[in-house]
């Protein structure tokens, strides 16, 4: 157990060290290796870009120390890797490459997307104003459904619904769900995470006395008409708010970065290669068989009846 937390501080210290880049600052160093020289300034800025709860640990002498250990076993990688010419291989260069074409399109879009895209006190608010419904603390729907094999199915059900037919009498006749089938498809109340996700979308979405469209889940398709509903108290504001800024947040970068994207790609020449791209990609040679040891018997290959 000690060797696994070693080497998963020693992961966390170099995923650290990659975000914050692996120059060398000027003043009093903390320990020499080899030919580098670790300055305190060095030191500090690796530590401040640990995240907070491993920081923690580090802020006593000892724990200094033990930080300062892994940041010399780090050095010491990377002076050894050098020495044996892994930086010269056509492998890192295009890591390299990666790594640049990933940190560049990161600051771009940091600057041009995540700043721009800000949510403040008051969009929260207005919001929350706008989707009180969203914050209910029990939020109950009774609905009804029919539950049907095919899509096509499905959707003579709803021309059926449309044109006047009784939406209890389809059930009893058409529905595979036998259980609500025989109450006229009446599922009774239902609470979030009691039906599946499809389900609860299409019902959520709608008022008392409405249908649905066709709605397909792993049971098939259904036909939803929502009975009614049950609210209980709104949360306050303050107990939603991040939640809210995280969803208008994520909202608002992605509208601005598929706006941004398609605005620079009018600047841009693209060309694609269709038939390039239908090919398939080249089969790595087999590698060669494993040879057997002395007195073992080759492997039985599974056979049709034999379970996997």
């Amino acid at each position: 157990m000690k060797r696994i937390a070693a080497i998963a501080l020693l992961l966390i210290v170099l995923a650290a060290c990659s975000k914050k880049g692996v120059e060398q600052q000027s003043g009093p160093f903390v320990a020499k290796v080899g030919s580098a020289t670790i300055t305190k300034a060095d030191f500090d800025r690796e530590l401040k870009g640990l995240p907070e709860y491993a920081q923690q640990l580090f802020q006593d002498e000892q724990g200094r120390q033990k930080f300062l250990d892994e940041i010399i076993k780090k050095e010491i990688l990377y002076q050894e890797a050098v020495k044996k010419g892994f930086d010269k291989t056509p492998e890192f260069s295009k890591k390299v490459e990666d790594f640049k074409k990933l940190t560049l399109a990161s600051e771009l879009l940091e600057k041009e997307i995540m700043a721009k895209s800000k949510v403040s006190d008051q969009d929260a608010k207005d919001y929350y104003a706008k989707h009180k419904d969203e914050f209910t603390t029990t939020s109950q729907i009774r609905a009804s459904h029919i539950l049907v094999k095919t899509e096509d199915e499905a959707k003579k059900v709803l021309q059926r619904l449309k044109k006047g037919e009784k939406f209890e009498e389809i059930a009893k006749k058409e529905s595979l769900d036998k259980g609500s089938a025989q109450n006229g498809g009446d599922l009774g109340f239902f609470k979030r995470g009691d039906m599946v996700p499809e389900f609860e979308q299409a019902a959520a979405s709608l008022k008392p006395g409405e249908l649905s469209g066709v709605v397909k889940s792993r049971y098939g398709f259904h036909i939803i008409k929502v009975v009614d509903r049950k609210t209980g108290p709104v949360l306050e504001f303050d107990k939603v708010k991040d939640m809210i800024v995280q969803r208008l947040s994520g909202e608002r970068q992605k509208e601005a970065f598929d706006k941004y994207v398609e605005d620079l790609k009018k600047g841009y020449k693209i060309e694609i290669n269709k038939d390039s791209l239908a090919q398939a990609p080249q089969e790595k040679p087999a590698q060669p068989a494993a040879p057997e040891k002395a007195g073992q018997k080759p492997e039985q290959k599974e056979t049709s009846g034999q379970k996997k």
